[in-house]
């Protein structure tokens, strides 16, 4: 079944300065073709659509060819300019290995938005050496976000060592007690290092999206833009 309208804010990037962003779990790919063919029509010059499963990616990249697909983290889109437009690094870093899905969706929607963004993985508290290890690249960050499961103390540990804002990412990776990331989120919410913000669980896209805020906020008071 395909609706007759969607009713995509075409006007949210001239209020907000991004275009809309299309949620793709929930949706069909007979409903996200039609979405992405009104985008097109109306002159869209980047579409970013998170959630999408393997399944749907395989049916929607012979429809839409140019368009890239990230299957670790379930990202489709396409963008005409991939010009920079903020000079301020961004770095993501990462607990595990598992962390990694949720991770990548911070990666992509900030690079997609112009952002200059670096990845590092792996350097959970359970080895901090590895951590410290990076410490150079992670305090040349504008803003970083902090992508950990289990008991989520990345974030704090992060908060104590560098200026830069974070903004933590709870996952859903974890056992039992860890509640399906419940028990990540609270830790980071409880955090006691200063210049920490947390997002909802899993949501690695909220992360890179504000991110991306901070970056342009910091760009334009700096005269770059």
């Amino acid at each position: 079944m395909i609706v007759d309208e969607f009713m995509i804010d075409y006007e949210r990037q001239k209020r907000t300065g991004v275009s809309e962003i299309i949620y793709g779990e929930g949706k069909n790919v007979e409903q996200i073709e039609h979405i992405i063919d009104d985008m097109f029509q109306h002159d869209q010059k980047e579409i970013f659509i998170s959630r999408v499963s393997q399944e749907k990616a395989n049916v929607l990249k012979n429809i839409f060819p140019k368009f890239t697909y990230n299957e670790l983290s379930k990202t489709f889109y396409w963008k005409e300019d991939e010009t920079l437009i903020n000079s301020g690094k961004i770095v993501v870093v990462c607990a595990g290995t598992s962390d990694l899905p949720v991770a990548m969706e911070a990666v992509d929607i900030a690079r997609f938005l112009g952002n200059d963004v670096d990845l590092i993985s792996d350097v959970g508290v359970a080895g901090i050496h590895r951590l410290f290890s990076k410490l150079d690249q992670i305090r040349h960050a504008n803003v970083l976000v902090v992508v950990a499961g289990m008991e989520g103390a990345l974030a704090s540990v992060i908060g104590g060592l560098v200026e830069a804002p974070i903004i933590a990412v709870p996952t859903s990776v974890g056992y039992g007690a860890n509640f399906h990331g419940l028990s990540a989120l609270l830790s980071m919410l409880n955090s006691c290092s200063n210049g920490v913000s947390v997002v909802n669980i899993d949501n690695g896209f909220g992360g890179g999206y504000m991110a991306h805020s901070i970056n342009s906020l910091a760009n334009k008071k700096s005269g770059i833009e």
